[in-house]
Order: structure tokens, then C-alpha cells, then sequence
């Protein structure tokens, strides 16, 4: 495979690579199909010296999802440098957008209770330090014990822009959830309108005129009959709204307190927002970003 771009300063060989990816892969198999002349040893170490990236973001996770379209760049000489931090990492970031994998029990921003340690504060913190008038929008919230993928804006215009239009501009929201039993039907949507009471509850009604309509639809991905793996994917955005929906199903998700779980076998809400499709507000480019399913997901469901 050619490679797509060849940076060359000085007209110096470049070692610097980019090459498109054709289609759906894992970043280890991409590398592997590309680099036909380099042993797998030699592979594995260009990621774990972060001398990849994928869309401009250096990354060292060899089962990175790609999909068609996606730029990897490869620097045979060097390694990135990049922003880290604990509770969450940045997956994509432009001169509009900055798309985040937001860690378990980190709030997306402050309340009146907690202000400095949320997603927020520290996307912040990283847009100040490289440019001090720099500043970020929420896009969109996860809830604290919610993990996975969520989308800051740089510029207010920006996060207008794609709350204005987020039905539009959203393709597709997925989720991965761990609930109690096995649901039957195996795959299915639950519909109702959502209300939230006094004590910021929420919960289904067929009210229509005091509840929004609220659409989730389910997947069962694995099952040992005890606790079920979903793939759930929102056809509407609601707070809580797969937490309560969950809830009605009759197979509340696991560690859920508030919406009807009496167990917590992994020691969290098991709650991951794995992937989201939409439309760049600004370029109109479709981006897909994911986020790996934790590990406890899957091997809760597998013992026996």
C-alpha cells in the first residue's frame, strides 16, 4: 500500500507516513496488512513508543477500531507527544471540536457540591495550557457513572451549532450496558415519555402532553442467564433515558441504585457510551469515534 501523504522538509527522506484506511479494521491489523516488511515485534513497538495516530491523535490501544475513511499516521522515528491524564483521554481534537473517552465516577462538569475534579475542568485546564484564551463548550453531558465518549466545542458558536441541530447532525448513539437476567425478547425497543419529579427522578408515563417521547432500542450481544451484555442505541437523548428504560424492561442495569439494581457484582453502573456518529458542523465530514467496552462488561457475562 502507498502511502497517502509524504511530508518531506529539506528534501530530506520524510519518515513521517499517513495512509487511508479502506476499510473496517483494528489498528493492529491495519499496521500488520500495511507494513508487510516489519515483523509484528517491530509493529507493536511503534505503538507502544505512540509513534501512531489515528485522525491526528497518537494513540497505543493496538484494538483501536478504524473505519473507512480514517487517516493513520505513522512516525518511524519518534513518538508523539500527548496529553494524558487519569481520569480520561482526548480521542480527537480540531481546530472546532475536542472529542474526549471520559473515564467511570468523573462528573462531564461542575455542580454546586464539586467544581474542580470534572471532564470539564480538565479539557479546560489542557486548552488553557496551550492557548490561555482558549476556552470549551459542553456539548453534551454523561452522567458521573456513566464512561465512554462525549464532545466538547471550542468555540460557543460551535456548540450551538450542534445542539441546535443534534438530532440532525447525530447518525448514531451506542451504548453498552450490563443488566440483570436475560430480556425476551433478545433484541427489541422500549418506548414511552419521560417526566422527572420533584426529587429529580426520572420516569416513564404515557402522558404525552407532560413526558417527552423517549425511544431505546436493544441488542443482547452475550448472556450466561443471570447478567446480559446490550447494545443499546438512542433514537431520542433524554436524561436517564436508558437507566429508566432499562428499569422498565424488567432487567435493571447492574450497580443502578437509583433506577432498580439490587446488586453490584463489578462495582460501578454498568454504562458505556461506546460510539458516536455525526456531521462536523463545520467541514460536514461524517466522524465515527468508539470506545472500547470495559472489560468487567464482558467478562461478567461470561461466568458461569
Amino acid at each position: 500500500m502507498k502511502p497517502l501523504q509524504k511530508r518531506n522538509k529539506f528534501n530530506r527522506p520524510s519518515k513521517e507516513y499517513t495512509y487511508r484506511v479502506e476499510s473496517d479494521s483494528t489498528l493492529i491489523d491495519f499496521l500488520l496488512a500495511t507494513l508487510k516488511d516489519k515483523s509484528r515485534t517491530t509493529v507493536k513497538s511503534y505503538l507502544s513508543h505512540r509513534q501512531v495516530a489515528v485522525n491526528g491523535m497518537p494513540t497505543s490501544q493496538f484494538n483501536t477500531p478504524l473505519h473507512k475513511g480514517d487517516q493513520v499516521t505513522i512516525n518511524f522515528t519518534i513518538g508523539y507527544k500527548v496529553f494524558t491524564h487519569r481520569r480520561l483521554r482526548i480521542i480527537f481534537e480540531d481546530e472546532y471540536l475536542i472529542v474526549i473517552d471520559k473515564g467511570y465516577g468523573l462528573l462531564s462538569m461542575a455542580t454546586k457540591n464539586e467544581k474542580a475534579d470534572t471532564a470539564y475542568r480538565i479539557v479546560s485546564d489542557y486548552v488553557k495550557s496551550n492557548n490561555p484564551d482558549g476556552h470549551i463548550f459542553i456539548v453534551h453531558r454523561l452522567d458521573r457513572d456513566t464512561s465512554g465518549v462525549m464532545i466538547f466545542a471550542k468555540h460557543q458558536r460551535i456548540q450551538e451549532l450542534l445542539q441546535r441541530n443534534w438530532n440532525e447532525a447525530v447518525i448514531e448513539r451506542k451504548y453498552m450496558a450490563v443488566v440483570t437476567g436475560e430480556p425476551a425478547p433478545a433484541q427489541g425497543e422500549v418506548k414511552s415519555y419521560l417526566k422527572e419529579n420533584a426529587a429529580m427522578q426520572v420516569y416513564s408515563t404515557n402522558d404525552s402532553q407532560n413526558g417527552q417521547l423517549s425511544i431505546t432500542r436493544y441488542n443482547t450481544v452475550a448472556t450466561n442467564g443471570r447478567f446480559s451484555l446490550l447494545e443499546v442505541q438512542l433514537e431520542t437523548g433524554r436524561k436517564n433515558q436508558i437507566r429508566v428504560h432499562m428499569h422498565d424492561l424488567g432487567h435493571p442495569i447492574i450497580g443502578d441504585r437509583k433506577y432498580g439494581s439490587t446488586c453490584n457484582p463489578i462495582g460501578r453502573v454498568a454504562l458505556h457510551a461506546k460510539s458516536l456518529r455525526f456531521k462536523h458542523p463545520i467541514t460536514g465530514q461524517m466522524l465515527h469515534f468508539e470506545s472500547l467496552t470495559p472489560e468487567k462488561f464482558e467478562y461478567i457475562v461470561k461466568q458461569k
